[in-house]
Order: C-alpha cells, then structure tokens, then sequence
C-alpha cells in the first residue's frame, strides 16, 4: 500500500479496503496493514483482486473521490466516481472544437510535436551516454530521423497522415531503446517491438504498467479541469476509450515512462524475477515487480522540474494538470495555440 499526491494505491492481493470511521482501512487477512484519514486522500487505486466494501465506494462518491480498478497487470478496467459538475461551457467548446476539421487537426499536431519532441530527447541523451561508438551513431540516426518526422508531422494535411507519421516515428523510437538499455542487460530486456495485450517481453510489460498509472493520472487532470476525457483530438473516438486523456499522456509517455524504465533497468532496480512468464508467451509483473515500479512510480512524481513556460519548481505529478489547464485555456481562445511540455 502506497499513497502519493493523495492518492492511495493498494496492490496486496485479497486486500480489504473499508471505511473505519472518518478513515479508510486496508485488511489483509482481518489484519490491519494501514489506516489513512479518508480527507488525505483524493482517490483509490486498486490493481487486482482487492475488495472494497459498498460504504466505502459510497463515501468515496459522495466526497467526489474517484475508485480506480486496473488488473493486476495495471491494465485499466474501471472507475467509479459520483456525479460528475466538470464544466459545461467549456465542453461545449471542447466539443465545437473536437467537430472542427482545422482546429481538431493543430491540436492533434501539438500532442505528436511534443511527443516527438520528448522521445527524441531520452535518444539523444542515450546517444550521449552510450559507451559504443555503434550505438551511439545508430541513436544519433533515430535523432535525426525523430527531428524528420517532427518537419513532417508540422506539414500533415490530415489527421490520417499525421498519424502515419507518429507511428511511423514511434517504431523506429521503440527500436532505439534497446541500445540505451546497458549491454549486461540487453538479453533480459530486449523490446521486440511495441507488444500490448499482452506484453510479450519483459520491457512491454515494464513501460504497459507505467502507461496505465499515467493514464489514470491524465484522466484525472482532464477532468480536474472541467474538460471531457472521452473526446479527444489525436486519438479517435470509441466508446468507453477516455480519448483526450491518450492525447495527454502522450507527450508524456517518453519523460515519464520509458525514462523511469530505462533507470530501472539500467541500475538493476529490477531484474527477470520481477517478472512471470505466462502461457502464449505473455510476459507479466508479478507482485514484487509491480511493488518496486510503484515505489519508483511514487518518488519519480515528487521529483521537481521547473515548467519552461511557467517558470516555476514543482513536482513531476502536477505535469498532466498544468497541461490540461493549458489545453482548457487554448480552448477557450485564451491562448493562441496549445503548447506540450517539453523536457531539456
């Protein structure tokens, strides 16, 4: 059990989590393994089999807390929150906007630029710390190729082709990262290109779980803000796919993600036994993996960066909600065009 930015993360198997007066109680086989006061928390997230009694998920709608529910491979499954006010007005304009060829495309082109933009910047910094000569000509050649893609994902005329041009892009990145791994862990942690459902090597299910904890995270900045998750402009449209919030992980993904993965890896804060190999090939975290990259999870997020653009430190976990204010006040016409975040 973990809390982080109010957010409490429970990933013991058969846990029990209850309501105890004005706190919320985690059980582990009737024994009691922690106690929060139910005011330090804005939310609950569950991975696995984890039971949580009805007066809780009662009290939790009521306080407009949300109850999260990932498997136990951080694959999202549901969210329970009450009734939910967001922002009419400015939905309505997220909405206009999401029917509007012209705008839905340059948002969808500052979501890939600052993609693009980041990824490239974890290759670049993997070419500069590369101890081979080879790998670091190859990643300079991603680098450049990732710089390539940025010209042409500025120039798409369709959402179609602009989303040809990311995942063409995002191929040719994922490819790269092996020759940031280390050598000496190259064999356990070899990506053999992005595999989802399910993972099928030990570096897809270690970024697949990172990605799920940041989608719960830029789910909730969107609609901290008044903006509605499912209605996105990069990603289409489906029902029960919280689209918008794709769009904002995105740019994301590389500094938070597969940045956090390759430290893990390379300083050998997890190894093959973190992971479980399962039948068809799929390869999954087991419970003392998954506690380790929460852990790491949690102390990346209370890191500080200073935002370029509003010029002040704070903690990695307000990233996806600053940038969602961003994106509501683009919306709202009071900001010329939106601006991803950008690391150096």
């Amino acid at each position: 059990m973990h809390t982080l930015q109010n957010t409490l993360y429970v990933m013991t198997p058969q846990a029990y989590a209850h309501l105890d007066n004005a706190t919320v109680r985690i059980d582990v086989e009737r024994d009691k393994k922690l106690q929060v006061p139910l005011h330090h928390i804005s939310g609950l997230v569950c991975f696995g089999n984890v039971m949580v009694s009805p007066a809780l998920m009662h009290r939790l709608a009521d306080e407009g807390k949300s109850l999260v529910l990932l498997d136990d491979h951080g694959r999202f499954k549901a969210r329970l929150e009450g009734p939910v006010s967001g922002n009419i007005l400015l939905r309505q304009t997220q909405h206009r906007a999401a029917n509007t060829e012209e705008t839905t495309l340059e948002l969808a082109r500052a979501v890939v630029a600052g993609k693009l933009k980041n990824s490239r910047s974890v290759i670049q910094r993997g070419a500069r710390e590369a101890d081979d000569e080879s790998d670091t000509i190859k990643l300079t050649r991603t680098a450049d190729n990732l710089a390539a893609s940025l010209r042409a994902a500025a120039s798409a005329s369709t959402l179609n082709e602009l989303r040809g041009v990311e995942g063409e892009a995002a191929r040719g990145y994922f490819e790269a990262l092996n020759l940031v791994v280390k050598p000496a862990f190259r064999t356990n942690f070899q990506l053999n290109g992005r595999t989802r459902r399910p993972p099928l090597d030990r570096f897809n299910a270690l970024i697949s779980f990172l990605y799920a904890m940041l989608m719960n995270d830029c789910r909730s900045a969107c609609e901290a803000v008044g903006l509605d998750p499912q209605l996105g402009f990069l990603h289409a449209v489906r029902p029960g796919r919280a689209a918008l919030a794709l769009d904002l992980q995105e740019e994301f993904r590389a500094v938070f993600c597969d940045r956090l993965a390759l430290t893990l890896i390379n300083r050998n804060q997890i190894d093959e036994r973190d992971f479980d190999l399962r039948e068809g090939g799929a390869v999954m975290l087991n419970d003392k993996g998954r506690r380790a990259i929460v852990t790491a999870w949690q102390e990346r997020k209370q890191e500080e960066i200073t935002h370029p653009l509003v010029e002040q430190k704070m903690p990695y976990a307000l990233l996806p909600f600053i940038q969602a204010r961003f994106l509501a006040r683009t919306l709202r016409g009071e900001t010329e065009s939106y601006l991803p975040y950008l690391t150096k």
